[in-house]
């Protein structure tokens, strides 16, 4: 099998191309999907075109905020509600995952207290995503560069929230990219923890750019990797291109096209 490409449309939208011809185009070079982050003004019309070009809506935000997340018990019941629009949404349109965060870390918390906080949270939700068949994903993100203070920097901590929930529904989004600053070993990590991850997230180390051979990730291994797990779901594609967008199109599909 290969894996299934999507791309996080607004990072590769040429100035001068309309979404409907990115959309297309995507199709065309071979994407299964597109995605997004949170809703936007043009969330309607993006559901259309990819219905119309035969594309999946791989992902999307379930809730708000990345810093001020699902750590915090006091925004539990802001995130249950958000939640439940969003898993109805997603539902409606097919739309596989939602991405969940854990926020940033809280003085005077432990990590052990953060993690039952979290996985707290999400079990609130956890039986109605059941319910509507739609994934929660704890994103994984880097402390280091992007994110500072980010509570769900480790692989292993996002594993163990989403054990203690136990929810076939509650997955990671393993963000490649982030991953290789806070831990590296990435194809061991995902092959050891293949069952929990329900999105993948790319991007070029360092810098966050293109796939290429500038930075140091092996994405044609990595894909080839993902691939022979059994993966069902999608590998998005979250970077911005160092030159023109539609060349990184092509040439991202090109290398992660791998089975």
């Amino acid at each position: 099998m290969r894996i299934k490409q999507s791309i996080c449309y607004p990072l590769f939208m040429p100035k001068e191309m309309s979404l409907e011809a990115l959309v297309k185009l995507s199709a065309e070079i071979g994407y299964a999907a597109i995605e997004l982050w949170s809703r936007p003004p043009e969330f309607e019309e993006i559901m259309a075109l990819a219905k119309r070009y035969n594309l999946a809506v791989a992902s999307m935000s379930g809730h708000m905020s990345l810093p001020d997340g699902l750590n915090k018990r006091s925004n539990h019941d802001r995130i249950e509600e958000e939640l439940k629009v969003s898993i109805d949404l997603a539902a409606q349109h097919g739309i596989p995952g939602l991405i969940c965060f854990s926020g940033n870390r809280q003085p005077h918390m432990t990590e052990i207290e953060a993690l039952d906080a979290v996985a707290d949270g999400l079990r609130r939700i956890a039986p109605y995503a059941e319910k509507k068949n739609v994934n929660l994903n704890l994103e994984l993100l880097n402390s280091k560069v992007d994110h500072p203070g980010y509570q769900c920097d480790h692989t292993a901590w996002g594993v163990a929230v989403c054990e203690k929930v136990n929810s076939p529904r509650v997955k990671l989004l393993y963000d490649i990219y982030h991953m290789q600053i806070m831990e590296g070993d990435v194809i061991r990590t995902l092959r050891d923890n293949i069952k929990w991850i329900g999105h993948f997230h790319t991007a070029g180390n360092p810098g966050r750019n293109d796939l290429d051979d500038t930075q140091e990730l092996n994405y044609a291994g990595i894909c080839r990797a993902i691939a022979a797990t059994g993966y069902e779901y999608y590998v998005g594609h979250e970077f911005r291109p160092k030159g023109d967008p539609v060349a990184a199109l092509h040439q991202t599909f090109a290398i992660c096209n791998q089975g």
